[in-house]
């Protein structure tokens, strides 16, 4: 997949609410401090994880068709394994999300074709808090 810098500097200026599927309530996983780091630089973090009830105070939902309708979701960042990845860009395709970010390792090819046909920003193997940071300076 090729992707421009210029998308990940578009998705990160423009995203206000991201919803972290994998989102672990364990302060040593990566999914827990990327979205710490996340919310501690403004945007409103949707915690997506079916094994959890809440994280840092904030309602866990255990899909992304499980967030309320009408909840606005600019971003769907995923800490799922590959193989896992079809089903979720999916559903971020029927909930409306302007973009999916696949971090670190994770990559499906054929999942990303699918969301940039449906006219979603897609980032893969990279990690938003690192993107973020460099965006920053």
């Amino acid at each position: 997949m090729v992707f421009k810098a210029m998308d990940m500097a578009t998705i990160l200026r423009g995203a206000k609410i991201i919803a972290v599927v994998g989102l672990s309530d364990n302060p040593d996983r990566p999914s827990y401090g990327v979205a710490s780091y996340l919310m501690e630089h403004g945007y409103r973090i949707i915690p997506v994880n079916p094994n959890i009830r809440e994280w840092r105070g904030i309602k866990a939902y255990g899909s992304l068709e499980g967030i309320p309708a009408g909840e606005r979701v600019d971003v769907v960042d995923i800490f799922r394994r590959s193989e896992e990845v079809g089903p979720i860009v999916d559903e971020a395709i029927a909930i409306g999300a302007k973009a999916v970010w696949m971090q670190l390792g994770v990559v499906d090819e054929a999942a990303a074709e699918r969301a940039k046909k449906a006219g979603l920003f897609v980032v893969m193997d990279r990690c938003m808090k690192i993107e973020h940071a460099k965006l920053k300076g």
